[in-house]
């Protein structure tokens, strides 16, 4: 009797477990649990265990260890002594020197334009609005070498002037040229956006009845603001400067154009430089340092915003903005911030222009202007002998490379997010629906770089029956893929949380299929965030560096990479054609996409 009702109970849990798994929530959830666990999690093991094992170049050094045996070696000499001094403590400090300049300036320029665009009567406000989102589309890096060509030193160039030694006869400090300072500005000046986003939507979301309530109750102008409508508003700006922060953080191109020409490193360019030269285990321990500081920054951030989640800011009459009158001032407030606003967007496109039209570098005349660096032919005395950037098949083959990688990760992470977004909201409260957000969120809270270096550590090795990947176009889709998790199911779950569950209990009631209620209804449906999700990830893949420029090879170059190769070989201005041609691209591909289905970049950031 005993041994049947253990019987009985074993198939009435593998019933129960069977019916579980027919789910297609559960189901889907599963699949992604396990591609996130071979994307991200095994990635992060090997590079601990890299880290902490002997490799062959360190044979080099002790000559007697035995390769694959555990050792701290690599996090003592890259923690102490004069070479963690070096190698991690200097780049740690310019990081986050950088990192917090640059999110202050951004927080004043975002939010700044948010409050007038929301809460202001400045005319042009969706004008403003729309510009505003222009410099997140041009990589980072844009500005950075934008700025050479108008600020270069002939102290560092070699005797080159820039743009504004030729018109104005007097050579800029070298603290304007290079180093932080002009890191920070080129830095804010593209990660203000995220700023300006949230901050708008915040700000958006709040009604004008709790500031007319503080108004009824005597409260001057000045203490609604500080007591309503800034604590309101805090969470938006700590969101708005994790993101930036860890950006920042992490970024390549701008520190490696601007810092390395006066010795100032980084986190990021002090690790692309341990692992050019082979030290492989030295640069993961700056990865995992890296990464560690980024956790603790957005579990701070995390706690902070958790406190203020049960804020109601919705009344029931809907949004009615307390508009502030700027009376005749707003003409003012209007030419300042669409001058600003050119001037970040048209101007750093126009230094390119003119320096990829200069024959030489530095002669700023009528006589020096050419298209030697656009179609000039093979085997002239120019950029090394390659023909210009239009005729040069490898640039070609960049582009294409570009497309391609752009294209195939933001169609496999709009999917993804769309999948990630019905097993997480149809599964709310269940362990697996935990599991997925927050295995999601890891990619997020790892610099671009340090994620790059993580997949160096998987696939330099075979995984299972899976070949090594290291050198391929594959792996690149792969990082990009993982990287962009964590946006494409932040926008998958909020379009899923529109869709009701009526719904597809009407099609499951009229006969339909697990799959075919999700092609014929959900994914309709949904089909704003999975536009929204593709455009964003088609933008910063477009335009990603910091990702891809340790796994990239001669064969798989795309045009960000190919940019900075050409200025670390000194051909500037092939490198400002290059970046002229991504910019376009770039631009293209967001007007076309953007008249899909109402895809925006606010929606594939889940606002």
């Amino acid at each position: 009797m005993a041994t049947q009702t253990i019987s009985h109970r074993m198939l009435a849990k593998s019933r129960r477990f069977i019916h579980w798994l027919k789910k297609p929530q559960v189901l889907m959830g599963l699949i992604m649990l396990f591609m996130m666990y071979y994307m991200i999690i095994i990635p992060l093991y090997r590079m601990g265990e890299t880290s902490l094992t002997w490799q062959a170049k360190d044979l080099i050094l002790n000559p007697d260890v035995e390769v694959g045996k555990f050792t701290l070696f690599h996090y003592t000499r890259m923690l102490t002594g004069v070479l963690g001094q070096i190698y991690m403590f200097n780049p740690l400090r310019h990081s986050f020197t950088i990192a917090i300049g640059a999110t202050l300036i951004s927080l004043f320029i975002g939010g700044s334009l948010a409050w007038l665009v929301i809460r202001t009567d400045m005319p042009g406000r969706k004008l403003v609005n729309q510009l505003a989102l222009i410099p997140y589309i041009m990589p980072s890096w844009t500005l950075a070498q934008a700025w050479v060509v108008l600020f270069k030193s002939r102290a560092v160039s070699g005797g080159t002037p820039g743009l504004f030694e030729s018109l104005v006869g007097v050579t800029p400090p070298e603290w304007l040229s290079y180093g932080p300072v002009p890191i920070m500005i080129c830095s804010a000046l593209h990660y203000y956006t995220f700023f300006f986003l949230f901050v708008s939507a915040a700000l958006m979301s709040i009604d004008s009845n709790l500031e007319e309530a503080g108004e009824l109750m005597g409260a001057s102008r000045w203490r609604i603001l500080r007591k309503i409508t800034f604590p309101l508003v805090v969470p938006a700006i700590l969101s708005g400067f994790i993101m930036t922060f860890s950006k920042v953080l992490g970024t390549f191109g701008g520190p490696n154009i601007l810092g390395t020409p006066v010795r100032y490193y980084v986190v990021s360019t002090m690790m692309r430089g341990s692992m050019s030269v082979g030290d492989k285990s030295d640069g993961f321990v700056l990865a995992i340092v890296l990464i560690m500081f980024s956790v603790i920054t957005i579990s701070l951030n995390q706690r902070l915003v958790g406190t203020r989640r049960s804020y109601e800011t919705i009344g029931g009459r809907g949004f009615v903005a307390n508009v502030s009158k700027l009376g005749r001032m707003k003409y003012f407030f209007r030419a300042v911030v669409l001058v600003f606003q050119i001037l970040v967007i048209v101007l750093p496109l126009g230094l390119l222009a003119i320096s990829s039209v200069m024959l030489v570098d530095g002669q700023y005349s009528v006589s020096n202007l050419s298209l030697q660096h656009w179609i000039g032919p093979r085997g002239t005395g120019y950029n090394s002998g390659e023909p210009g950037v239009l005729l040069n098949p490898h640039v070609r083959q960049a582009a294409w490379n570009s497309i391609r990688l752009a294209l195939w990760t933001a169609l496999f992470t709009a999917l993804i997010g769309i999948i990630l977004g019905y097993s997480i909201v149809k599964g709310r409260g269940t362990r697996l629906s935990k599991y997925l957000e927050q295995l999601a969120y890891i990619p997020y809270v790892i610099p671009g770089i340090a994620f790059g270096a993580v997949y160096i550590a998987m696939f330099l090795k075979p995984v299972g029956p899976i070949p090594p990947l290291y050198g391929t176009f594959a792996l690149l889709v792969i990082v990009s893929v993982a990287k962009h998790i964590p946006y494409s199911s932040r926008s998958g779950v909020s379009s899923m949380m529109q869709v009701g569950r009526e719904l597809e209990e009407a099609g499951e009631v009229a006969g339909a299929s697990v799959w075919r209620r999700f092609i014929r209804l959900i994914f309709p449906l949904t089909s704003p965030g999975f536009v929204a999700g593709f455009l964003l990830t088609f933008i910063t893949t477009m335009r990603e560096l910091s990702l891809i420029i340790m796994l990239v090879t001669p064969k798989t170059q795309v045009l960000a990479s190919k940019t900075m190769f050409y200025i670390e070989d000194g051909n500037d201005q092939m490198a400002n054609v290059v970046i002229l041609i991504l910019l376009a691209i770039t631009y293209v591909g967001n007007f076309i996409i953007t008249r899909f289905r109402g895809g925006s970049l606010q929606k594939g950031l889940g606002l």
